[in-house]
């Protein structure tokens, strides 16, 4: 019985993740309406303003987080980094704490 339950859990779970997975932007590549397709430098500037963004587009339609008018991977990549450089990054932490001898 114990085994039925975890297997179900798992199906569950792992449902739920499916739910959440994303599809095709069919906008890459494709201009904005000032004629202008995000890259590298504006996914840097979104990733590094993302935590001000989400919070007011929690309360306003007209503002999103991710730019869909992006150049694919380099918006990413830019994105992902100015992410990482507000929230700290993955490694910083195991720097923080000395040895104790």
């Amino acid at each position: 019985m114990k085994n039925m339950v975890t297997l179900v859990a798992l199906v569950v779970a792992v449902m739920m993740l499916v739910g959440c997975a994303p599809g095709p932007n069919r906008m890459v590549g494709t201009a904005d309406a000032e004629g202008e397709v995000a890259g590298f430098w504006l996914g840097l500037w979104n990733g590094f303003i993302s935590p001000v963004t989400f919070i007011i587009s929690l309360f306003s339609s007209n503002v999103k987080m991710y730019d869909v008018h992006n150049s694919g991977n380099w918006y990413d990549l830019g994105f992902i980094l100015g992410a990482m450089i507000i929230f700290g990054g993955g490694g910083g932490g195991t720097c923080s704490k000395r040895r104790k001898r």
